[in-house]
């Protein structure tokens, strides 16, 4: 019989210090456990990340990584659970397999975060697609996409430790949000969760609970997504790269306001009180 998934979060005892005492007491805390992504048998990476949402992570990693291009192309998909953590067992079409052992024979070491793993400057620096044009916001909206991520956190509600990634869209608001300890997994796991519904990345705005990296930048960008928002500050790398990729980058979203450090035109001055 196999294993279950474990649980994304766990109740633990602890001991407390507050206002000059000591106390015991109880703590929900995430769980993290080793996430083996393989091809045909082949692993090719192993990420630490919250055991949850695994199939979105693993479609969504996959196609961050360039392995497939559609969800299609994996044909089929098996989580298996043992004592040292998970794997997700993938057996892809033959023209993606070709593909994948042709590049594990140039590659210089195992692949992760994004930047992992490659071989040059010009690999971690390489050229993305831009993104299409005609989404436009108002501020108001960017606003309100953010307030509903912050209500939408289930698992960072009980454990006050756990990063998310959400998708927002005028019309039908938030449709879907994907947590993760790490950053860079939740954004894999909502690229699947979007690729699996063939939801399209450029008809809304990604929501990042981070602060904006170059990498994540990147995994906008290979979405397609037109708009991306977050509660911090980018890095000037990430600010480059989007500015590059036709990205509207905006950080420092809060309940007062916000910051757009690349393409603003996207953003129309409105009055919050004349936009729904």
């Amino acid at each position: 019989m196999a294993e279950a998934t474990p649980s994304p979060t766990a109740l633990l005892k602890r001991i407390a210090y507050r206002d000059g005492a000591f106390g015991t007491g109880e703590r929900v805390v995430p769980a993290e456990t080793a996430v083996a992504f393989t091809y045909d048998r082949t692993t090719h990476a192993v990420m630490m990340a919250t055991p949850a949402d695994l199939e979105d992570f693993a479609v969504g990693f996959s196609l961050a990584e360039g392995i497939i291009h559609a969800p299609e192309e994996i044909r089929a998909l098996d989580t298996v659970v043992s004592d040292l953590g998970i794997e997700l067992r993938m057996d892809l079409a033959p023209a993606s397999r070709e593909v994948f052992f042709e590049r594990r024979r140039h590659m210089a070491g195992p692949s992760g975060c994004g930047l992992c793993g490659i071989e040059s400057l010009e690999e971690a620096m390489r050229a993305l697609p831009k993104v299409a044009d005609g989404l436009t916001l108002y501020p108001a909206q960017i606003t309100a996409a953010m307030n509903a991520l912050g209500d939408a956190q289930q698992l960072n509600r009980l454990a006050r430790a756990i990063h998310a990634s959400a998708f927002w869209q005028p019309r039908d608001q938030l449709i879907a949000v994907r947590e993760d300890v790490g950053r860079h997994n939740a954004l894999d796991k909502l690229a699947g969760a979007l690729a699996r519904r063939g939801v399209a990345p450029s008809a809304g705005v990604v929501l990042l609970t981070s602060r904006v990296s170059i990498e994540l930048v990147q995994k906008v960008a290979l979405m397609g997504a037109t708009v991306m928002v977050a509660v911090s500050a980018p890095t000037t790398l990430a600010i480059r790269i989007a500015q590059q990729a036709g990205i509207t980058l905006i950080g420092v979203a809060r309940a007062d306001g916000f910051e757009i450090f690349t393409r603003p035109d996207r953003i129309l001055e409105k009055a919050a009180h004349d936009v729904a």
